[in-house]
């Protein structure tokens, strides 16, 4: 390779961990003489890629960004008062550097380990307040994916609540507003069908509620912009024993009377105008709040204040009875639909700016809104409503007349039909700009000196918010920058140390790969905004999507779902249309082996599947010979099944064709979950397996952060038979497919540019490098462990796929040690556990990635096997089978260097176990957390500042 080829390859280096000297001794410690000798007796012969995948060789990283800044020319950016739920905003620089850009927020794993995850766990509890305040209702989630989705929760919480068997139901009746926006309806009707809700849109003014009814929603200011009084319909439908939700705006909530003043059940929708960026539809973090009745149904993640072992004040994740792993097909949501990042940029623009800051920012843009208004009356327009916040709805004559001027002066304004504009301000709207706009309608000029709202005086807030300290303590910069940076401290991130997640895939999230992101090119760029001005975003889409049909061997993809548990869900909702396009509905039985990833089922029943467990081998592999006894037994209703390949267990099943073939010999499809799709890239792909449709983890295999529990994207590939399947949507000519199953059309697209970085930078070669460095780094750490340690499952060669589970289990009998002590203990060596528990009850699963090097492999491992030798003094009698620094980790800093020390063993093997953690310590900031106190005395908004205090004393 010549210096000019070594500098196009650059980042293969710098993405992948191992260079060739480390290779070798990897190579060495297992027992094999080359990489491509451990892949053959990894992966089987009979599923593997016989030729190069087609995607483009790899490219420099500055010529990356080059020809990304070119592409990005391509999107006119607009002035955009198009509305509908996505609104131009502005991001504070301090926020925009310290969260957005930073890895120490974007890098981190969802909390599920709350001793090191404490400093996003109280923005989340920030964000959680902040809802609660705003909404007036007293239960807040921590986030969930979109507007439209959080709608659909809404529904089918409230459709739960009431129905308590889902195959008789007395109440099938959701009630929606003519008025809510059409993305919500769209979704609203997808999630509807598979559990044979009766959907009616009418007018909330002269709907009659009945007893068939358990639910209604409506908008709040509606999506004509109008501020309406919904009390006496929320009494009505209350009358008739159902339950409302409304669809609200935060900053409208500022100057309106709240959801809960106005007797709502549950209030949702998005947060992005709280500082996050448009995107072109995504991530943006929804809301989602409840009365207390709901506290045990609300969808989603909850953050809860608890304890720890010292008595002090702990947050960790609240009412985890529900996760998916424990519920399966008994869930009625998906766990997996958080948007933690930015959820945790929408507390921090709240914290920023205060009440009174954001009181003011929503006045000045309904004063704007309120101006426009009047001017465009004084000229002789009629106005849909009078009494509105942000949003106008204008008769006109000539609608194109119109879009015609206004796009001329590079504004966009929504058209919903012939004749009706709507013209939705938001905070960067200036004096000059809504001048511009006048002119469009020729309708004159404001000034600074109008003054005046269009709130309805019956509806004007009275109810304080954000009274906290957190939201009137940080309104300079340095404080601001301090705040968030004494939060970013307590986290565990990758930036400290590895993440070796089994399922998780938590590898490097490249610099380069995520600068672009706030170029505004990219950033200001409206979902709806017109064809004509998207055309930098419709050829990353149309690039992307190719790349993961050559990847997958499949023929077509849809960029739409927004999460992993949401592409499940999508892939499940195109067999169940496939087979009802072939008069074979009745096809509702999915079977799911017992190994699946916790979600499967959950999303299963969600897409209204009847589940079917196939049991498992001693060796973890799927029973052949039960899936063919089922396969059998349902013949005539099999819809298909969902496989997760290479197993949850870490290994590639050789029966796997055996499993397609035998499900489609019986007319079902077969569904694979991507989650461990980073050990099939270049090597395999689910196409070539015998699968029909995949879902692909984007924030795992392809590098985009999971963000401390969001953002993730979970698009899906599938064979040409599904393709006329695929989710449409509203905004796009293909509305006639199926409904679509997220708020935007392409689903989260600014961090689709993530993937597509990923995929440009390392070519062909290195992505299929990236799997084979997975599976070379997972077998490296086996081989160094299992003298120590049983492993579960290996292949039939001995090997592993890019995971293993560690069994944990024998410990309790002989030293009284859980699994979870083990976890725990890792965090004083300065690492995050593995995946705990999961899909064996009592292990540990490690993944360890590409991206990892082995000096920090090395690390990790003698962690493990230096736990290992503490095991060991307990059950050989030299340490206490209850006092051990095992079930008293982790260690803080506050107990190590308390005056007091009554504990058998040194505060030195407490707090420095091995030579490399004095180099670079991190110190748990809480210890070990009690999560039963917190279930039992649910606290999910910020305390008051006396129980700081108490919990300091």
């Amino acid at each position: 390779m010549n210096l000019f080829d070594i500098q196009q390859n650059e980042f293969v280096g710098r993405h992948i961990g191992p260079n060739e000297t480390e290779t070798n001794h990897m190579l060495d410690t297992i027992g094999v003489s080359s990489l491509e000798e451990l892949v053959n007796k990894t992966v089987p012969g009979a599923i593997r890629m016989q030729k190069p995948l087609a995607v483009p060789a790899a490219i420099s990283e500055s010529d990356y960004l080059r020809m990304l800044k070119e592409i990005s020319l391509k999107n006119d950016v607009f002035r955009n008062y198009i509305g509908q739920g996505y609104y131009d905003t502005i991001t504070p620089s301090v926020i925009l550097r310290n969260v957005f850009e930073n890895p120490g927020w974007y890098t981190q794993y969802t909390p599920y380990q709350a001793e090191i995850s404490q400093g996003r766990l109280e923005s989340l509890l920030n964000f959680q307040t902040m809802v609660s305040d705003f909404t007036g209702l007293p239960i807040a989630n921590a986030s969930l994916l979109d507007e439209a989705t959080a709608a659909a929760e809404a529904m089918a919480m409230f459709f739960s609540a009431l129905n308590k068997d889902h195959d008789h139901l007395s109440r099938p009746t959701f009630f929606v507003d003519s008025n809510v926006f059409p993305q919500t309806r769209d979704v609203i009707y997808t999630r509807a069908t598979p559990l044979n809700i009766n959907v009616i849109v009418g007018d909330f003014a002269t709907a009659a509620p009945d007893a068939s009814w358990f639910g209604a929603l409506v908008q709040y200011p509606n999506a004509q912009g109008a501020v309406e009084d919904y009390r006496s319909f929320i009494d009505k439908v209350h009358a008739a024993g159902a339950y409302v939700a409304m669809a609200t705006d935060l900053l409208a909530l500022t100057l309106l009377t709240s959801p809960g003043d106005l007797g709502a059940d549950a209030a949702l929708g998005s947060a992005q105008r709280f500082g996050v960026p448009l995107g072109f539809g995504g991530p943006h973090a929804a809301f989602f709040a409840v009365k207390d009745d709901f506290k045990r149904s609300i969808p989603g993640r909850i953050i809860g204040v608890s304890i720890d072992a010292e008595g002090k004040r702990a947050l960790r994740m609240a009412l985890q009875t529900r996760e998916q792993h424990i519920k399966r097909e008994k869930a009625t949501s998906n766990i997996c639909t958080a948007q933690a990042l930015l959820a945790n940029m929408a507390a921090m623009y709240a914290v920023y700016h205060g009440p009174e800051g954001l009181k003011n920012i929503a006045t000045r843009i309904a004063i704007l809104a309120s101006a426009v208004a009047e001017k465009l009356s004084a000229k002789g327009f009629t106005l849909k409503a009078n009494n509105f916040f942000d949003t106008i709805t204008v008769s006109v004559k000539d609608t194109a007349a119109i879009r015609t001027k206004a796009e001329a002066k590079g504004i966009n304004f929504f058209y919903p039909s012939e004749g009706l504009v709507v013209i939705s301000l938001d905070e960067t709207a200036t004096i000059p700009d809504v001048n511009d706009v006048l002119s469009v309608f020729d309708a004159g000029t404001v000034s600074k000196n109008t003054t005046t709202t269009s709130i309805p005086a019956a509806l004007e807030r009275t109810s304080p918010y954000l009274l906290h300290p957190v939201f009137n303590s940080y309104h300079s910069e340095s404080k601001m920058m301090r705040y968030m940076k004494m939060l970013e401290n307590k986290d565990l991130s990758l930036n400290t140390s590895m993440i070796s997640l089994g399922s998780c895939t938590m590898k490097l999230n490249a610099a380069t790969e995520m600068i672009p992101l706030s170029w505004s090119h990219w950033s200001k760029m409206h979902p709806f905004a017109p064809k004509t001005q998207t055309g930098g975003y419709q050829q990353i889409v149309d690039e992307l999507s190719d790349y993961l049909c050559q990847i997958t061997a499949f023929d077509a993809c849809s960029l739409q779902p927004n999460s992993g548990a949401q592409g499940e869900y999508a892939g499940l909702l195109v067999i169940r249309a496939f087979h009802e396009s072939r008069g074979e509905g009745k096809r509702n039985v999915m079977l799911i082996p017992i190994s699946a990833h916790g979600t499967n089922p959950a999303s299963a029943v969600m897409a209204g599947f009847k589940v079917v467990v196939v049991k498992a081998l001693e060796n973890g592999y799927i029973d052949v010979e039960d899936l063919k006894a089922k396969a059998a037994a349902h013949a005539a209703d099999l819809a298909g099944i969902m496989i997760t390949y290479p197993s949850t267990y870490g290994v590639y099943e050789e029966s796997v064709k055996e499993i397609c073939s035998t499900v489609h010999q019986y007319g079902g499809q077969v569904y694979m979950d991507g989650a461990n799709m980073n050990a099939q890239v270049g090597l395999t792909a689910p196409g070539l397996i015998g699968a029909d449709v995949c879902h692909l983890n984007l924030h795992k295999t392809f590098a985009i952060p999971h963000g401390g529990g969001g953002p993730g994207m979970g698009p899906i590939c599938v064979a040409k038979h599904l393709a006329p399947f695929l989710p449409g949507h509203v905004s796009l000519e293909n509305k006639a497919q199926t409904q679509a199953v997220s708020a935007a059309p392409y689903g989260s697209a600014s961090i689709l540019l993530i993937s597509y970085a990923y995929i440009r930078l390392l070519g062909a070669e290195g992505i299929k490098n990236a799997s084979e460095f997975a599976i070379l780094n997972a077998n490296y750490m086996k081989a160094r462990l299992e003298k120590a340690y049983d492993i579960l499952y290996n292949g039939i060669n001995g090997t592993c796929a890019h995971e293993f589970i560690v069994d944990l289990r024998p410990f309790k009998a002989t030293a009284g040690v859980e699994a979870e002590d083990v976890a725990k203990r890792l965090m004083d060596y300065g690492f995050h556990a593995p995946t705990l528990s999961f899909p064996v009850p009592g292990t540990v699963m490690i993944e360890p990635t590409e991206s990892e090097d082995l000096a920090e492999l090395d690390r990790f491992c003698d962690a493990l096997l230096s736990i290992r030798e503490e095991i060991s003094a307990i059950e050989e009698g030299k340490a206490d089978k209850a006092q051990n620094v095992l079930k008293h980790a982790p260690h803080t800093q506050f107990v190590i260097t308390a005056d007091e020390w009554t504990r058998p063993y040194s505060r030195q093997t407490a707090a420095y176990p091995l030579e490399y953690v004095k180099l670079n310590k991190f110190w748990p900031s809480i210890s070990r957390v009690n999560n039963t106190h917190g279930d039992r005395n649910l606290i999910c908004t910020c305390e008051p500042v006396s129980a700081y205090a108490e919990a300091e004393a």
